[in-house]
Parts: C-alpha cells; structure tokens; sequence
C-alpha cells in the first residue's frame, strides 16, 4: 500500500476516527455559502458516473483491498479500511459524507434528525425511516441504539472497544413517541453528534460484552445494508458480498462483489489476468495503464457481459483465465504494438522461431537471445491489450501528507528550530513533484483539520511565515546553532558536560531550568507571524520526554533577533559540538519511492540553511509501529486522514501528552509530541459549541497555533488514482464521497456515461457550488451505502425515471433539516 498513509491512518481510525466511516481531519456539519474562504474541493471524485437506468442488471465487482480483516467490528481496534468498507455496505449509518466532506442525512435509515432541545441538556430526535429493518426481519429501533451507547461509552472495561469519542457523553436514549423515534440526551454538549451511530450494529453484536469481543469478528449474522456478507474467506483472501433480500431501498446492480485481498505490486498483473475489476494503484502502475488505455472516454475494446472478464484483447478461455494475444506472425515477425495482431500466440511463435534457426544451423546462443526478446515483446503486447480495457479515474483522497518533526527531544525539542525547518521548506515544489506529473491539482494544503473544500478550511499557515531562508537562518542563530562552530569527536563531552533537554543534567536529574518557565500561564507560548508581537515564547506547550536526548546540548545563545553571518550561507550548524543533524526515517517497501523522492527535496532544502539530514529506511512493517509511534525519528513522513469531525477526531492527534502515573509520557495520538493547552481548549470549546459557524471559527483559530508550534507541516493532498473497466459505472476515485454501493454496475451494452466520458464532480471557480450526495455519502475509504434488494418498495430508478444525480439533489435538500 502506499505508505503515505501507512500507520496512522489505521491507528486513527480504529482508535477515535471516523465513526460515519471516513478518513480525514477535517469538515464541520452544516452547509457552508459559496464564499466560504473554504472554497471548493481541488479535485472533484471521477467515478464514470452514469444514470442507473444505463446500468445492467447483475454481474460481480471483483475489488482488490489491502486485507481480508482480521475483525468485522470497526469498533476494535485491529479494524481497518476494510472493515469499515464492509460495514458502510452491509450496516446503518445515520449519516454519510457528500462531495465536500460535509456529513448528510442517510434517508434509507433516516426520515429526519435534529437538536430538539439545548436547555438544560442537548436532546437529538431521530426519526427512523419506517422501511428500515435488519436481515432477520426485525425493526431498527431504540434498543440497538442503547445497545451501542452502552458498549462504546467507555464505562464497562469488559467491552474491547477502541474508541468512544461522543458515546461517553451521552446520559441516556430512550424510545420517542413511537416505535421509530430514538430520543438520545446529551450529559455534556456534543457539537459532533452527526459521527454517532455510523456506522450502527444490531443489539444482537452490542448487547453483550462476549458478542461484541468475539461475535462480530469472523461473521455478521444480522445486517441491514444493501448487502450482505456472505462469506469470509481467509484461504483464499477474500470477502464476498451479495445482494440482501430484506433491502428496502434502490435495488443493488451488482448482484455480487467481492473484496478480494492483492498487494499493492501485484495489481496490474491482476487487472491484466482479468481477476480483479477495480483497484487503487500507485503512480507507477498508473502511468502503465494509461498508455495502454488510450485516451480516456473510448470504449472498451470488445464487449463483456457484466461480471465476466472484459474482452480487451485477449478474452478468455473456458476457465475464466485471459489467453494470450497474438504477439508474432508465422513468420516469425514480432508485434510488439498496442494494436499489434498475427495468426500465432508470441510464445508460439518464438519457440517455433527458435527451432527453425537451430534446424538451419544458426548461433544457439544467439538465437536464445532473439527468442527471449521476442518473447518479452509478446509479453508486452498481451499487458497491453488487457490492460486497454482499463482506464485510471483520478482525484485527490480525504488525507494528507505532511512532515512530521519528533518535538520530544533533540534539536527540535527546541520549537525555534522546528519553525526554521518549517520555514526553509518550499511547500508548493513538493506538492508539484507528487501531484503535477499525475494532472492533479498542485497545491500545498493550508490547514492540518480541513481539507479545501470542507467547512472549516482555511489556509492557516500564515501563523508560521511563508518559505524564507534568511528567516530561518535567523531562527538558528538564535537557537545557539552556527555556520563553522567546533563538533566535538565522537565520544567526548560538549562544552559544559551537559547532555539532554535544557532542565536536564548529564545524570538525569531535572533541574527546574526548563525554557520559558515562570511565564504567564494562560499563554502557551505559540508565537503567531502578526499575533504575538513580541516574539517571547515559553514552552508549556513542548512535551517532555523522559528518554535520554540524542541530539544537541544546550549552549549559549545568540542574542534574540540575530541574524546568520551574511557569509554562512549554507554551511552546516554546531552548536556545543553536536552538528545539527536530523535523524530522517522512511519505509522502504513498495509504494515508497514517492516518500523518498519528497524526502530528497526536503534533504536539499534543509540542507541550504545549514540543516543536515541523515535518511535511514525502515521496513515498512515497523516504520510506524517501530519508529513514529515510539517516537524514534527527529522527521518523518506519514499521512492523516480529514474527516467530517474535526473537534472529534483530530483533537488526539494534537493534544498535549501528558505525563503518565508511572512517569513515562502518555501521548495518545500525538506522535510528534507537540502540543499545547491552547489548542486542546480549543477542541474543547468546538465540541461545546453547535452553531456551525462559530465552531468552524475555533477550529480555524486552533490549526493556527498548531501551525505556530511547528510539530507537523502540511504538504500536499494525497492523490488518489483507482484502476476500474471502461465498462463500470459509478466506481473509481470517489473524493470526499462516500460510494454509493447499490449505483455501481457495468454498463448496458451501448450505454455510455455522459457525453461519452467519464463522469467527474466539477471543480474550480465556474464549478457548480458542490454535487449533493446520493443520500448515500460518507468518505472515501469508508463505504456506507443505500441499498439494493430484488424487490425493492420504491422500485429501481428505470421505473422511477430518476437518475443517481436527481436523487442525490433530493437528498441534499433533505439533510438541511438534520443541519439544522
């Protein structure tokens, strides 16, 4: 997979994330104007969107994942990506996301939702849609409600839950007027309410602590999605889904699909083999299935019935496997083109080439040679051709990628030189180096909690300063570092014989010397560009770590404000011997190579203001768990994830660690470990507070002292690139939408998507305010869906004569109420 967003991502949200099942930091509930400085999303989804009723019948969707889950319960912590798209197919979830990462009302499961009442406690109404029942036949009601809350609300320890963010604030649910109102009170405000119940087990998995622990971890009995799980198969890594009979809403297309488990390096062999029909690639296998596609919007080359292995140039033989193409003439010509053709199979042809040279006396190892050639010629020609029956559907995904700066210790415990990193990095060259050779979108990300175009983004990097050398320069002079200082030989004491963190003696005894201390206490020392005028920073805010320091000791410091010798330039830093070396950490595996290529540019970039790196590569089996978790790095890239719920999910990523009852350092989630008792106050007041706006404010306010305190920089959006049919609609990258699963189905023969392209959201300024979700739209990772069902009560879209579009329009208008 690709490691810009290995670790974190699975660890947020299988701890606090996601609960309507998606993966970011960022959106707030509420719909936003359309001058919202959160603007529009850079890339809109590219899913070949095209109407249900241009959609057949049937078929199998063969889906290559990451896993086959070790867990079907997204509430345990060893949940992962899969998990959740399993659920968001087979299970309620209340509410989903749209186009611009806003959460909004499911009408499958929802009639409407809404804050009833503030005073003296916050009440939420939700009124069930009357259809809604699980596979078993039985109502969805207030019991699997209270079922949930009483398992997730972190007050029974026999329950292995990981998360319980929102759960623990509530005081009770009860049932409504009638059996489809579920009345839920709120002990505590809860700004983020819209993240609860998504998704939504029955009680027959909630209701006890056995059956929550164990009972959802290999099967799921009861559901109530437009699928259902069929089958676990871990022999052969894979998951089969199948239409759920009891489905009450739009019928499903597929009839069945199947999750099936293949490593990121084996895709493109897959797709070309015709066992697999959709799969997110890396830029490489990209770029492989781009040439041989052609330009997108043309036809698939042949015809397939849906579920059955595309005709594209190979076809397939009665075991469902693709034949070769034709790679060389009788004569032994090779075709080595896209559209190369013959009357004999490449391999055919070549052995029997290389009988005839060997029958007429020709070289033996020459001949060896030619065959070889020959023969990896037809080998190309064959990708090729399978291949042109795929086409790559790009957007940006609901995540980020950033540099992580290790604020525990070392050089960067020291927030100045984390700002003069910061500030020596040209962010927009690295977004352009990953996103521009892939026509993405090339702009730096601006906030750590939204992603443009979601409710609370906002370019906040302002509070730390623009790229500027000379600057950063400054910010080391003054941190005590210089061009040409002494380092000491390897074994001898720095100057003064003091080792580790400023506070801190050689024999570890804390000596109460702690930087800034005595300051005022309602400032946590976040300097702001154009805030804090007077530039004093404490260190309240820095997380004390308890190990060893591995990097510089504390020394004289140049006098506030000055500036780097004009004729340092770029010569590497000293300070009390020690050279301002950072310890720079990356996967190694496959899907790494565009890590390493950022990591290059941030090296030199470094590099120009006297920084230096050392990169050590790790396997990716430990990079997280080895290095970013147990905070053994000084830098380090890894992505978050920009959900719906900020205030929620993102304020365990930057909280203040706090110290422990044994004396280590409890961080949570915040793996640079920097953090401050402004921002987390921040936090606290956005989940206290339900006007939508004003919270989007708080949240704004915080990404700007996060950006001050410099533990994590923003580079770019990752991209999101999925390899899908020509042939199949409404899959591929979806954005910030949540699939919608009952849509997705190969095209009736001759039906093509709008225009004859594929469908893509608009995007830029002439672009439509933001496509409505299909009722059905959580993120992107997360799948939750409407339905599907063979006899559906309000009957396909063919008898209803509306679109995917018409209904996402009617949906949108009906999460207003539920915004409310």
């Amino acid at each position: 997979m690709s490691h810009d967003g290995v670790g974190p991502r699975a660890v947020m949200r299988s701890v606090a994330f996601l609960t309507a099942g998606a993966l970011a930091v960022p959106a707030l509930a509420g719909c936003s104007s359309d001058d919202d400085p959160a603007g529009r999303p850079l890339a809109g989804g590219d899913i070949a969107r095209a109407d249900r009723a241009g959609v057949a019948d049937g078929g199998t969707l063969r889906w290559g994942v990451d896993t086959v889950p070790e867990t079907l319960n997204t509430f345990q912590a060893d949940a992962d990506t899969t998990t959740t798209r399993i659920a968001q197919a087979v299970l309620p979830s209340m509410f989903r996301t749209d186009g611009r990462g806003r959460p909004v009302r499911n009408p499958d499961y929802l009639e409407s939702a809404e804050v009833v009442e503030t005073e003296p406690k916050q009440v939420v109404l939700y009124k069930l849609n009357q259809q809604a029942v699980w596979s078993d036949g039985r109502e969805i009601g207030a019991a699997d409600f209270a079922a949930q809350w009483r398992a997730l609300s972190g007050k029974d320890s026999a329950y292995w839950t990981a998360r319980n963010a929102g759960y623990d604030r509530i005081e009770k649910i009860e049932r409504g007027g009638n059996d489809l109102e579920v009345k839920v009170t709120f002990g505590r405000t809860y700004a983020d309410w819209r993240s609860l119940f998504a998704p939504l087990y029955p009680k027959d998995v909630m209701g006890t602590p056995d059956t929550f622990n164990d009972g959802a971890r290999k099967k799921l009995k009861v559901t109530a999605g437009p699928f259902r799980v069929k089958k676990v198969d871990r022999e052969k890594d894979e998951v089969t889904l199948t239409r759920n009979a009891r489905w009450w809403g739009e019928p499903a297309r597929l009839s069945t699909i199947v999750l099936r488990e293949v490593p990121h390096g084996e895709r493109v062999a897959a797709l070309t083999a015709g066992t697999l029909d959709v799969a997110e690639v890396d830029a490489t296998a990209a770029r492989r299935i781009s040439a041989a596609a052609g330009p997108r919007g043309t036809a698939p080359s042949g015809s397939a019935s849906p579920g059955t292995a595309a005709s594209t140039g190979g076809g397939t033989d009665g075991s469902g496997s693709t034949s070769a193409p034709d790679g060389a003439a009788e004569d032994g010509t090779a075709l080595t083109g896209p559209g190369a053709a013959g009357r004999g199979a490449g391999r055919t042809a070549a052995k029997a080439l290389r009988s005839w040279a060997l029958a007429n006396g020709s070289d033996e190892e020459e001949t060896d040679e030619e065959v070889s050639a020959r023969e990896a010629a037809a080998e190309i020609a064959r990708e090729r051709r399978a291949l042109s029956g795929f086409e790559v559907r790009k957007s940006l995904e609901p995540a980020y990628t950033q540099l992580a700066l290790n604020g525990a210790e070392g050089p960067l415990a020291d927030e100045r030189v984390r700002r003069a990193v910061a500030r020596a990095l040209d962010r927009r060259d690295l977004a352009e180096a990953v996103l521009k050779p892939l026509g993405l979108p090339a702009e730096p990300v601006g906030s750590h909690l939204a992603l443009s175009g979601q409710a609370a983004y906002a370019d906040g990097s302002g509070a730390l300063g623009d790229q500027n050398a000379e600057e950063a320069r400054a910010l080391l002079a003054d941190a005590g570092w210089a061009p040409g200082a002494p380092v000491k030989k390897k074994g001898e004491k720095a100057a003064g014989g003091q080792g580790g963190k400023a506070g801190v003696t050689d024999e570890g005894e804390d000596t109460g010397e702690s930087e800034g201390e005595g300051e005022d206490a309602d400032d946590d020392g976040t300097y702001i560009v154009g805030e804090d005028d007077d530039g004093t920073n404490g260190d309240d805010h820095l997380a004390q770590h308890t190990r060893p320091k591995r990097g510089s000791a504390p020394g004289a410091y140049a006098p506030l404000g000055t500036a780097a010798p004009v004729q340092a330039g770029s010569a590497p830093l000293a300070k009390d011997g020690e050279a301002l070396t950072l310890d720079f950490v990356l996967p190694s595996g496959p899907g790494s190579e565009v890590l390493a290529t950022v990591a290059g540019r941030i090296t030199e970039m470094l590099k120009r203001v006297g920084i230096g790196t050392e990169i050590t590569k790790v396997d990716d089996e430990s990079y997280f768990t080895d290095h970013i978790a147990s905070g053994e790095y000084d830098l380090a890239l890894y992505s978050w994830p920009a959900t719906a719920f900020p205030a929620t999910d993102a304020r365990p990523v930057y909280a203040k660690p706090v110290p422990a009852a044994d004396g280590s350092l409890n961080v949570g989630q915040n793996y640079t470990r920097v953090g401050t008792d402004q921002v987390d106050q921040l936090f606290d007041q956005a989940l206290a507070t339900l006007d939508d706006a004003k919270r989007a404010e708080l949240i704004r306010k915080a990404d700007a002292r996060i950006w001050a305190a410099a533990g994590s920089i923003p580079l770019y959006q990752r991209p999101q690139l999925t390899a899908a049919r020509k042939d199949l609609a409404n899959v591929g990258a979806f954005g910030f939408r949540t699939p919608v699963y009952e849509d997705m189905g190969y095209l009736k023969k001759g039906v093509r998507g709008p225009a004859g392209t594929p469908g893509k959201e608009p995007t830029g300024p002439s672009a439509s305010a933001s496509p409505s979700a299909p009722d059905p739209e959580p993120d992107r990772e997360s799948d939750r869906e409407p339905g599907s069902g063979p006899d559906s009560a309000r009957g396909s879209d063919e008898r209803s004569g509306k679109g995917s579009d018409e209904r996402s329009d009617e949906g949108s208008d009906a999460e207003k109420d539920a915004d409310s």
